[in-house]
């Protein structure tokens, strides 16, 4: 029997491999595009989309304090359940701007998936759970 390696540990911390890579950013992309479409059917000015597609990193800003605070700010940010629930709640009060940001953030988070970017370890920027990014990757793909 053939054993297929899903994830590998790296200093004791699981990333995702091969082809779990390729549909966790496969779905990151799905979700861009869904995103991409909420915005629109709702009339979100497609002039505004790349400014607002870009206000979710300022999340980031919590690295200037530590990689521990910074991960837990991009992380509050940078997950499904945070974009979901506002674009839910949106749907649920009836207001467009609710349901325009909401789509901001799902849009934002598959891009960054898409793109490799996943959540943020409390280790370092570059550590995520779809593994290292930047320069330093360690030859990962």
């Amino acid at each position: 029997m053939t054993t297929v390696t899903l994830l590998r540990e790296t200093d004791s911390t699981p990333v995702a491999l091969g082809s779990t890579r390729f549909w966790l950013r496969a779905e990151g992309l799905a979700a861009f595009v869904a995103g991409l479409a909420v915005y629109g059917v709702t009339d979100g000015p497609w002039l505004l989309v790349l400014p607002l597609l870009l206000v979710p990193d300022l999340s980031m800003l919590g690295y200037l304090r530590s990689p521990r605070v910074g991960a837990l700010t991009y992380n509050l940010v940078h997950n499904w359940a945070i974009g979901l629930a506002v674009l839910g709640l949106g749907v649920g009060v009836g207001n467009a701007t609710v349901i325009l940001l909401g789509a901001i953030l799902v849009a934002h988070v598959g891009m960054d998936r898409a793109l490799g970017y996943g959540l943020k370890l409390p280790t370092s920027f570059h550590d995520t759970h779809l593994g290292r990014i930047g320069r330093e990757r360690g030859g990962q793909s």
